[in-house]
């Protein structure tokens, strides 16, 4: 069973997130690191997680919520990385970016409040921030969360991927159903055209927070199996 997991923190958040699903895993004796991206560029990003891919002393299970998808699937083609863990996470495939993946607005379909670009960085209306990212969680910890956003770089969600570790890493992706920044059926397609291995869960796009136990439950899955 592999013993090392990598978490990776998505857009508008930081590494901070994932404490419950780290103290859930470090319980259960995994080695666990969580990487902290600047959220300026995707290569920077990348860089940032391989830095801390390099730490490993073995191999390890990459885990990615979100815009992390993409982080994982650019820096997960790293020696060390013998899995990939998409969590409700954008999965692009080379040539790729978030912002190519992100669908037109359908009717009916909630759309995230992204604000306009200021200074070349991307925010969530504050206001709309809970009921959009984090439904799930009490209203406190998602305004938290709302007051506490990381600013999101143009060059992050428009970096392009140069190699999919998907195409080589086996993959599995937690699908969450209540999602309104990515929506399920978006996550569907993405899951399906890496060929993940799918686990579904009602939980909104902020699951890592609201629904750890969901986490960290897949994270060990993949380190017994890859």
């Amino acid at each position: 069973m592999i013993s090392n997991v990598v978490l990776v923190h998505g857009a508008w958040v930081d590494g901070s997130g994932w404490r419950a699903v780290h103290d859930l895993l470090i319980a259960d004796g995994f080695a666990v690191s969580v990487a902290q991206n600047p959220t300026v560029t995707l290569a920077d990003d990348a860089a940032a997680v391989r830095r801390v891919l390099d730490q490993q002393t073995g191999p390890t299970i990459l885990v990615g919520h979100s815009y992390g998808g993409a982080v994982i699937t650019e820096a997960g083609t790293h020696e060390n990385v013998v899995g990939l863990v998409y969590v409700a996470a954008f999965a692009p495939d080379k040539g790729e970016s978030v912002n190519s993946l992100i669908p037109e607005p359908q009717p009916g379909t909630p759309v995230p409040p992204i604000l306009p670009p200021a200074d070349g960085f991307l925010l969530l209306d504050r206001e709309k921030f809970p009921e959009a990212f984090a439904a799930d969680l009490p209203a406190d910890e998602a305004r938290f969360l709302a007051a506490s956003q990381t600013p999101w770089g143009l060059g992050a969600i428009g970096g392009v991927i140069t190699e999919a570790a998907w195409r080589t890493k086996p993959s599995r992706y937690l699908l969450t159903t209540a999602d309104r920044m990515i929506p399920p059926a978006g996550q569907r397609a993405m899951a399906d055209r890496i060929g993940a291995r799918v686990t579904e869960v009602a939980a909104s796009h902020a699951v890592y927070v609201s629904q750890p136990a969901s986490v960290a439950a897949l994270i060990r899955e993949a380190t017994a199996t890859a």
